[in-house]
């Protein structure tokens, strides 16, 4: 299994295009990507994938150009009138990128195109029809249907259904309509389709399993739709945020940084909270947005292999006892390991006046600090104890059953400097020495040579 980990960096918010447009920088392949979106049989787009600069950072440019944009696009270009094609269409003025949740006018970032025209460009055509599927009122019904004809993965068709769905539920919200009963523009446009297809393969296709995502940072302001001007974040945004883990940060930048593809991307993929406390940079991608803000536009993906430390701080407890009874001490030791103590040990001192007494010792993690201390003075008569950190070095472990020719043994595996050392669990010889009726020396010597001869 893949143990990598893809980090999403969304500082300048995030939508479904930058997304595919990371993922193929990062090694995502192109050429299955457009096997797949080939396959979904959906026409009247084009789709191109260009080098673009932001702030001088190069990153891909993964851009769906449907076919009634290239002909507003050819009309703008002849200098008609546009004071009506606007009210007509009911577009957002998109302030982010290209991406089509919410019918964006782009004619103007035709216009005021960022490719760098020295740059390669690749341009694949989807147009075996001449009507434009854009304007179909596709429910969510509609649209699993064009995914499950796709010639993709089970794992990319389900990664594609899950991000639709946090949308089509967000859109049904915003409507106040079930879900069932509405026919979403925005979910049923053919680059919102494109988009999210792009990204399941692109997933699946990398192979990677963890995702983790920054704060996704977003911008303020209005942008107009078909319902009239919404605020910045638009309530698609917004109703995903709410039912999810993600969190957001609002910046000073004029515009829409997240989109409603962007946000169900992040709330479908993201499955841990945080970075490790320490990783390895194996690969990073740029993904670009047309438009320009004062920060780089670019979703930055990184894949990160997690470093596992030998190092860790651990907390030390340590009190003198000379007045508790030796079952209340017993009966404190098996509380505190209960409770998340990883060692506990009495020391036989003399104190004052030469009485003899135990300086009981715990070792835990700084977490449960609190909880080791009122279990010790519930319990014992102590009324002091003292805490310091200390630093542990300890070898790489793990635990993994073994079927010993005696019986199931869990053997604890610890690695260092290639050394690989074996030691089979106390409590499972202990087990097997009661089944088996024989002694502990000989089923812990068997164990131990019959695990050290095996792969694990």
């Amino acid at each position: 299994m893949n143990e990598n980990i893809l980090y999403f960096e969304c500082f300048s918010g995030i939508s479904g295009d930058m997304t595919v447009s990371a993922l193929l920088d990062i090694g995502a392949d192109k050429d299955v990507l457009i096997k797949s979106l080939g396959s979904l049989g959906v026409d009247g787009y084009k789709i191109n994938i260009s080098k673009r600069q932001k702030c001088g950072i190069n990153g891909v440019a993964f851009d769906v150009i449907l076919d009634s944009e290239q002909h507003e696009h050819e009309v703008h270009h002849h200098h008609h009138d546009h004071s009506h094609e606007h009210e007509h269409h009911h577009h957002y003025d998109h302030s982010h990128e290209h991406e089509h949740h919410h019918h964006y006018d782009r004619s103007h970032e035709h216009e005021h195109h960022h490719h760098d025209h020295s740059h390669e460009y690749e341009h694949y055509h989807h147009n075996r029809e001449h009507h434009h599927h854009h304007h179909e009122h596709r429910n969510i019904n509609d649209v699993f249907e064009i995914i499950e004809r796709g010639n993709i993965t089970e794992n990319a068709k389900n990664i594609a259904k899950d991000i639709f769905m946090k949308v089509a539920e967000a859109e049904s919200k915003a409507h106040n309509k079930p879900l069932n009963e509405v026919h979403f523009h925005e979910v049923g446009a053919i680059d919102s389709i494109v988009d999210i297809v792009a990204t399941a393969v692109c997933i699946d296709n990398l192979g990677i399993k963890r995702f983790v995502f920054s704060k996704i940072c977003e911008g303020t302001g209005y942008v107009k739709c078909q319902h009239g001007i919404l605020p910045v974040p638009v309530p698609a945004v917004m109703n995903i945020f709410s039912n999810s883990d993600l969190t957001m940060k609002i910046t000073d930048n004029n515009g829409e940084m997240i989109t409603p593809t962007g946000a169900a991307i992040a709330a479908s993929l993201s499955n841990e909270k945080s970075l490790p406390e320490s990783f390895k940079i194996i690969k990073t991608g740029i993904g670009t947005g047309k438009k320009d803000f004062k920060n780089a536009n670019i979703l930055r993906v990184m894949i990160l292999r997690e470093q596992k430390t030998t190092e860790d701080n651990m907390v030390m407890i340590e009190t003198n006892i000379d007045d508790s009874t030796p079952e209340a001490l017993s009966y404190t030791m098996d509380k505190l390991f209960e409770n998340g103590a990883n060692d506990v040990f009495f020391t036989n001192i003399y104190m004052k006046k030469n009485r003899p007494a135990v300086m009981l010792s715990v070792l835990c993690k700084e977490n449960v600090v609190s909880v080791m201390s009122d279990i010790i003075f519930e319990n014992l008569t102590t009324i002091g104890i003292k805490k310091y950190i200390v630093n542990r070095d300890v070898m790489e472990r793990e635990i993994k059953e073994f079927q010993s020719s005696l019986g199931k043994c869990r053997i604890k595996i610890c690695k260092r400097n290639g050394n690989v050392y074996k030691y089979p669990e106390f409590e499972d010889i202990k087990k097997i020495c009661n089944e088996k009726g024989i002694g502990f020396d000989e089923c812990m010597n068997t164990v131990k040579y019959e695990c050290k001869k095996a792969v694990f």
